[in-house]
C-alpha cells in the first residue's frame, strides 16, 4: 500500500493506493502518456466528412494526483515521418491545458485521405509523458462533388414485392495498395465483393428522413479485390423507405417513398499511385432473387427454390439479367454515417422447443430480446415454414395453450390481406438439402418463436438461434450489488435499452418500432451511464433538425412520414430537442450538439412561448399510463417548457450570447413563476391534487421555491407511504419520482420504492418473469402492454446516482470532476457501480463492516471528484484513520480512496 499527502482545501488527508492491480511508480511514469485516441467518438474511423473533426484521449497514468497541465496534438498523411516527429499537415503547438478534447484545426482535409495522428501530453509537475502511439482517420468524399456513380434502380414500383439484385463486374491489373467502397441508399442493402459480404453490420444505412437526408456507408474492401476480375454484388431491401406494409403510422404514405435505389463508388488506389472508380451506372445487371417480400415492420419471406448460386461471382452468367435504370437521388444531402452500427451482437441459444406435431413447434429463448432468428430447416420442395415471433405464450385452457400470442403487439397492423402476417418469416423449402435462413432486411422483437409447416419437417432445440441485435454500442457502466433485485432490474433496463436502439432510440421492437421522443429523453441517462451511445444520439438530433417545421414545431415520432403533428406533441415528449443535447453535454463535456441545435431549440421554445403567452402551456401528452392518479396536463406541460427555456439560458450563456441568456433567463423566471402561483399551496407544500408525479416533478427539476424543498420531499415521501409504499406514476413520475426523492434528503423511501416486489412496481415485473422493462405496470392490462419498452427505465440511471452516487458536475461537465454522492441504504450490504466516462473509469463501491461502512472511490487521471455523504450528526468518517469534518464536502484529486464511515452502537 503506498500513502501520499495532499492539501485540497486547506485540510490534510491521506491518499491511499489500495492494494491489488497497481504498478509501481516508475513503472506507471513510464507508461504514461495519452492512450484511447478518437476522432469524432470512434476509433480509427473511415468516412470523416466533418471539416474540423474532434480529436480525444485519455490520460494513461495511475499516480495519484496525475493530471494533465498540457498538451500538443500532431496530425500528417504520412506514419513514418510523423513517428519521427517531422512531415505534420497540423501540429497544435503546446497548449497549456487539461482538456482532452479538441477539434482539428488544420488546412483543410483532402477527401479518400487517411491521417495519423498522435498526442504529447504533460503532467502536473510540467513533464513531458510519453506520446501516444499512433491513430488514424480517414476521410471519405466530403463534397457531394466528389461522388461518380449515379443512383440506380431495378424500375420496378413500389408495389413489387422481389428485392432487387444488382452486379457489376470488373479488372484489376495492378497491385492493389487500398480500396475502399462508399455506398449510398435509399432503403437496405447487403454488399458483396467476389462473394463475400461485406462488413458484418445489419440493416444499412440507418433511417432517416429519406427526401431531406441520406448517409452513405464506407467500408475498407482491400482484402476482397483480387488482381483479376472482380465481382460487385448488391441486394437491397426496402426498410423505412419503401414500407409496404399498412399500420396507424401511415408510412406506407410517406412523402418520399419509392422503390429502393442505391450509389455506390468503388475506389481502387494502386502501388503506382494511380486510382480506378468502378462506380453505378446503367451497365450494371439486376433480376429478382430469392427475397420475395421484406419488411421492416412484419418480417421477410424466402423462397429457396428461386436462389441463384453464384450471382455476386464474376463466372455467373447474367445474360438473362437486365440493365439497371437510373434514378434522381432521393435527397440532396448525402452524409456520411459515421456512427456505431447495428450488428448482430450476441447469440443466444434455444432454452427449450415443445413439439405440438411433426407440423408445429413452439421455441423458448428463455429471454426477450431485439433481433432475428436463424432456422435450419429440410424439408420436401414447396414446403412453406412459418416463423412466428412474439413475447409471450396463450397461458388460458384450450386450443391455443402454449402457442405463440401476438396480441399484445400486432394491434396497430392494418393488413390488406393474408399475405403479410406480423412478426413471420416465411421460408418456402426447395427440396434439395438443409436450408439455413436468416432474415436480411427485418428485426422483430421476441422470446418465443412458434414454427409451423405445411407439411412435415424435424425440427431440434439447436436447429433454432436468436440473435440479438442493435446498434452496437460499447457498455462504459456496470453494477453489482447484495440485492439480486438491483442486479435484474439493471440487466432488464439494459436489454430492453440495447432492444430499442438501431441508430435512433425506439419505443418497442415489435408493435410500432418508431422514435418516440419522450421514451428517448425519459431513459437518456440510463443510455449515457450505461453505453457510449453519443454517435447514435448526434445522428438522432439530425434527425430532429431534418424533422422540425418552419415554425419550431417537432413531431411525436422522429424519424416520420408525417404522422405526429398533432395537438399533443408537446413539451414532455418533443423536449428530447433540448434536454438530449444538454446531457450529451453533461456527460461527455462536447458542447457540438448542443450548439448544432442551439437554434432549432430557440425556435421550439419560441413557439411554445407564443401559443402560451401565461407562461401555462397544455401542449403535451401527459404523464402516459400512470398506475391510478393522473396529473395536471397543464402542470406537466409547463414544468418541461421551463426544463426547455431554462437550458436555453445555459446553452446562452455557455456560447457567450448575453441576449439570448438575459431573454431566456428572464422567461424560465415567468414560467416557473406562473406555475408556483397556480400550483404551489405554500401552506400545505403540496403541488396539483398532490400525488406522486406533481410532487416529485416539482423537486427532480427545481420548480419548488429552494425553502420549501425539504419539506416537499418530505411530504413526497409520506405521499409514497400512503400509497403503501408503492409507485402511482406513469412516464413523467417514473423519471422523477426516484431522484425526487433520494436528492433531497428522502434515499430510504427512494430504495424501497426502488426495489419494491409487489404490484404496482418495478420489481412486480422481475416477480412475474420478466427480462425486460414493459410498458404498463399491471402485467395483466389489455392495452399499452408491449414487454419491451423503456419509458420507464430511469430506474437504472437513478443506481447510478444515488446508490453508486457518481453524478455530472454541471459546472465541470463530462465527469472532469464527478459529484460522489452515495446513499448508504438500509436493507443494502453492498452495492459498487462503475462508469467509463471520458476521462477513464470512474468506481463507486461500498460495503457493510459491522456498523461501519466502508467505502472505495478511483477516479481517473486529469480528473477530480467531490465527496458528500449523507448528513448526519452521529456518524464518524475518516479517511485511513484520519478523521474528517462532518457534512463537509471532500475534495479529492485522480486516485484510489477508502473511507470509513462509521455508526455509533444503538
Amino acid at each position: 500500500m503506498q500513502i501520499r499527502f495532499f492539501k485540497p482545501c486547506s485540510l490534510v488527508f491521506i491518499i491511499v493506493f489500495l492494494s491489488g492491480n497497481f504498478l509501481s511508480f516508475n513503472q506507471v511514469k513510464a507508461q504514461a502518456g495519452a492512450f484511447r485516441l478518437q476522432c469524432e467518438h470512434l476509433t480509427t474511423p473511415i468516412g470523416v466528412d466533418e471539416p474540423y473533426p474532434r480529436l480525444s484521449w485519455q490520460i494513461n497514468d495511475r499516480t495519484n494526483g496525475a493530471a494533465q497541465t498540457a498538451y500538443a496534438v500532431f496530425v500528417s498523411k504520412d506514419s513514418s515521418m510523423l513517428s519521427k516527429g517531422t512531415g505534420t499537415v497540423w501540429s497544435s503547438g503546446k497548449v497549456l491545458s487539461s482538456l482532452s478534447l479538441i477539434t482539428y484545426q488544420g488546412k483543410e482535409l483532402q477527401p479518400f485521405t487517411r491521417y495519423f495522428w498522435k498526442v504529447r501530453t504533460w503532467d502536473n509537475n510540467g513533464h513531458q509523458m510519453t506520446d501516444s502511439k499512433l491513430s488514424y482517420f480517414e476521410t471519405g468524399m466530403v463534397k457531394a462533388s466528389n461522388w461518380t456513380g449515379a443512383w440506380i434502380s431495378d424500375g420496378g414500383t413500389i408495389d413489387k414485392s422481389e428485392a432487387p439484385y444488382f452486379r457489376k463486374v470488373f479488372k484489376v491489373n495492378k497491385k492493389v495498395r487500398s480500396a475502399r467502397a462508399y455506398i449510398a441508399v435509399a432503403g437496405l442493402y447487403e454488399l458483396f465483393i467476389n462473394g463475400q459480404k461485406i462488413g458484418n453490420h445489419r440493416l444499412d444505412p440507418m433511417y432517416t428522413r429519406f427526401d431531406r437526408r441520406n448517409l452513405y456507408v464506407s467500408y475498407d474492401v482491400t482484402g476482397a479485390i483480387q488482381n483479376s476480375e472482380n465481382a460487385i454484388g448488391v441486394v437491397l431491401g426496402n426498410g423505412w423507405y419503401n414500407h409496404q406494409s399498412r399500420a396507424v403510422w401511415n408510412f406506407d404514405h410517406a412523402p418520399w417513398r419509392a422503390r429502393p435505389a442505391f450509389c455506390l463508388d468503388l475506389r481502387i488506389t494502386y502501388d503506382d499511385g494511380t486510382t480506378q472508380i468502378v462506380s453505378t451506372d446503367e451497365t450494371w445487371k439486376t433480376h429478382s432473387g430469392p427475397i420475395v417480400f421484406n419488411s421492416i415492420y412484419t418480417g421477410e419471406h424466402y423462397d429457396t427454390r428461386q436462389e441463384i448460386p453464384g450471382w455476386n461471382r464474376i463466372n455467373f452468367n447474367d445474360g438473362r439479367w437486365q440493365g439497371a435504370n437510373y434514378r434522381a437521388a432521393p435527397s440532396q444531402k448525402i452524409v456520411s454515417q459515421l456512427m456505431v452500427p447495428i450488428r448482430n451482437v450476441e447469440k443466444i441459444l434455444a432454452k427449450s422447443i415443445v413439439k405440438f406435431s411433426d407440423t408445429n413447434y413452439v421455441v423458448d429463448l428463455g429471454r426477450n430480446i431485439s433481433g432475428v432468428t436463424k432456422v435450419h430447416l429440410n424439408g420436401d420442395s414447396g414446403t412453406v415454414v412459418r416463423l412466428t415471433h412474439g413475447e409471450r405464450l396463450f397461458t388460458a385452457d384450450g386450443s391455443r395453450k402454449g402457442h405463440v400470442d401476438i396480441s399484445n403487439i400486432d394491434v396497430y397492423y392494418r393488413p390488406k390481406d393474408n399475405n403479410d402476417p406480423y412478426q413471420t418469416d416465411i421460408v418456402i423449402l426447395n427440396g434439395k438439402g438443409p436450408v439455413d435462413f436468416m432474415p436480411s432486411f427485418n428485426y422483430k422483437g421476441f422470446q418465443y418463436v412458434e414454427v409451423c409447416s405445411n407439411k412435415p419437417i424435424k425440427l431440434d432445440k439447436d436447429d433454432v438461434k436468436g440473435y440479438f441485435m442493435h446498434s452496437d454500442v460499447e457498455q462504459v457502466g456496470h453494477l453489482s450489488s447484495s440485492n439480486p433485485m438491483i442486479d435484474k432490474l439493471w440487466n432488464a433496463a439494459n436489454a430492453s435499452y440495447l432492444s430499442n436502439l438501431f441508430g435512433y432510440p425506439t419505443d418497442c421492437p415489435q408493435r410500432e418500432k418508431n422514435g418516440w421522443t419522450g421514451d428517448g429523453h425519459f431513459a437518456v441517462e440510463t443510455g449515457l451511464f450505461n453505453f457510449d451511445g453519443i454517435s447514435v444520439y448526434e445522428k438522432w438530433m439530425a434527425d430532429h433538425r431534418d424533422e422540425q417545421q418552419p415554425n419550431g414545431v417537432l413531431p411525436d415520432i422522429i424519424p416520420t412520414g408525417g404522422w405526429g403533428y398533432g395537438d399533443a406533441n408537446g413539451t414532455d415528449w418533443t423536449s428530447t430537442i433540448a434536454i438530449i443535447p444538454w446531457n450529451l453535454y453533461m456527460f461527455y463535456g462536447d458542447s457540438k450538439a448542443l450548439a448544432a441545435n442551439y437554434e432549432n431549440i430557440k425556435s421550439y421554445v419560441n413557439y411554445v412561448n407564443k401559443i402560451s403567452p401565461t407562461g401555462l402551456t397544455t401542449f403535451g401528452r401527459g404523464d402516459w399510463v400512470p398506475v391510478k392518479s393522473s396529473s395536471s396536463l397543464e402542470y406537466t406541460s409547463s414544468v418541461y417548457f421551463y426544463v426547455d427555456a431554462n437550458i436555453l439560458t445555459k446553452a446562452a450563456r455557455l456560447f457567450g450570447n448575453k441576449k439570448d441568456e438575459e431573454y431566456y433567463a428572464k422567461l424560465a423566471t415567468k414560467i416557473r413563476t406562473a406555475i408556483n402561483n397556480k400550483y404551489f399551496d405554500k401552506v400545505s407544500c403540496t403541488y396539483g391534487t398532490g400525488v406522486q408525479t406533481e410532487l416529485s416533478m416539482a423537486l427532480q427539476w427545481k420548480v419548488v421555491p429552494e425553502e420549501y424543498r425539504i419539506r416537499l420531499a418530505e411530504n413526497l415521501a409520506k405521499r409514497v407511504a400512503k400509497d403503501g409504499m408503492h409507485i402511482d406514476v406513469g412516464v413523467l413520475g417514473a423519471k422523477a419520482v426516484l431522484n425526487a426523492l433520494s436528492e433531497n434528503g428522502q434515499g430510504e423511501i427512494a430504495y424501497q420504492l426502488a426495489v419494491q416486489k409487489t404490484y404496482p412496481s418495478w420489481g412486480w415485473w422481475i416477480v412475474n418473469g420478466a427480462t425486460t422493462l414493459y410498458e404498463n405496470w399491471d402485467v395483466s392490462a389489455t392495452r399499452d402492454i408491449s414487454l419491451n419498452h423503456m419509458m420507464f427505465g430511469e430506474i437504472s440511471a437513478w443506481f447510478f446516482k444515488a446508490l453508486g452516487g457518481i453524478n455530472v458536475d454541471e459546472r465541470h461537465p463530462g465527469f472532469k470532476n464527478v459529484l460522489l454522492k452515495p446513499n448508504f441504504v438500509q436493507g443494502l450490504d453492498s452495492f459498487t457501480a462503475s462508469h467509463e466516462s471520458p476521462y477513464g473509469m470512474i468506481v463507486s463501491s461500498w460495503k457493510r463492516q459491522g456498523r461501519d461502512i466502508i467505502y472505495d472511490v478511483s477516479i481517473p487521471a486529469n480528473s477530480t471528484a467531490e465527496v458528500t455523504f449523507p448528513e448526519s450528526d452521529k456518524v464518524e468518517i475518516n479517511l485511513n484513520g484520519k478523521s474528517l469534518s462532518r457534512n463537509v464536502p471532500v475534495h479529492i484529486t485522480s486516485g484510489s480512496y477508502r473511507f470509513r464511515i462509521g455508526y455509533p452502537a444503538l
